[in-house]
């Protein structure tokens, strides 16, 4: 095989392969481009930006659990304005493609932060943060309640032209109902799923190990639930989707893959190896030569039901 096309579809988002980092896992991009090229990979999304700047939840907030972690970082971010002055610049030179994750405590602010960042170039595609299980305001209401999914799919899809992917939370009994929701409003894809609700206790103090006292849990843990879900929304509405929980090697990329997805998201795996991004696009060349795959793409959806 003379060459190898990792290229993927997201609506009319086109990667260069289907490995992307997930928000709240690498920062902004500049805090893991010494350990990483990350002009290889298929795309950066950014940690989750609100209107106006978060200091978060008060620590601890990151607990590591038995094959995974759980966080209750709370949205920290820099907020919209310092996120476009000092941010975008480094990102915009970075050569990936930039989707922009956005969190919000209100309908009017999704909106409001979709449309200011609109106008920067930079930015390709947004990621709608529906489904964070650690914050107070907004989070697991919106995302747990489909009628709220539908309407600010709706009012983000009037706010750009850009292609829009709603982040759905697992913690719910029915995701192909969000999905579907947000295919009706206009979604471009879904990304699936966002973490688990989980806690921790240290068993001398009797306290919580996170201040939160519940927080997300991510890593290899919950890959299987992730796959379930992943499958659940494939078999039952026709969008693109976004396979996002537990992906610490290419083998976990090409499962995602069977069950429906079009990309990944490489998450908890970037705090163990800053570069698992690209040293698993480099095994899925491998693994197409081998199995004689000239496009990746063709793993989408390849489990027939």
């Amino acid at each position: 095989m003379n060459s190898i096309d990792l290229s993927v579809k997201i609506g009319s988002l086109t990667l260069q392969n289907p490995i992307l980092l997930a928000s709240g896992t690498v920062g902004y991009g500049s805090e893991i481009s010494e350990y990483a090229d990350l002009s290889k990979i298929g795309g950066i999304v950014t940690k989750s930006i609100s209107l106006n700047p978060r200091k978060g939840n008060p620590p601890p907030r990151i607990a590591e659990t038995s094959s995974g972690m759980l966080n209750a970082i709370g949205l920290a971010n820099v907020g919209l304005e310092e996120f476009i002055k000092t941010k975008i610049p480094f990102l915009k030179d970075i050569g990936s493609t930039l989707i922009c994750n956005i969190a919000a405590s209100s309908i009017e602010e999704y909106v409001e932060c979709t449309k200011a960042l609109n106008y920067e170039d930079t930015v390709k595609a947004f990621e709608i943060n529906v489904s964070c299980p650690n914050v107070k305001d907004g989070g697991l209401i919106f995302g747990n309640d489909v009628k709220y999914v539908r309407t600010i799919t709706e009012k983000v899809r009037a706010a750009t032209d850009k292609p829009i992917i709603i982040k759905l939370s697992p913690n719910t009994a029915s995701i192909k109902e969000f999905a579907q929701a947000a295919k009706d409003e206009g979604a471009d894809a879904v990304s699936a799923i966002n973490t688990l609700v989980g806690t921790a206790f240290n068993i001398y103090t009797k306290k919580p190990k996170i201040k939160n006292i519940t927080g997300g849990l991510s890593g290899a843990a919950i890959k299987p639930v992730a796959l379930a879900k992943v499958l659940e929304i494939s078999r039952n509405v026709d969008i693109p989707i976004i396979g996002i929980g537990g992906i610490m090697n290419w083998q976990d990329a090409v499962e995602f893959m069977i069950c429906g997805a079009s990309a990944v998201q490489l998450g908890t795996v970037n705090f163990i190896n800053p570069n698992a991004c690209v040293e698993i696009i480099e095994d899925l060349k491998k693994y197409c030569i081998e199995t004689k795959l000239e496009k990746i793409s063709k793993l989408t959806a390849s489990y027939l039901i």
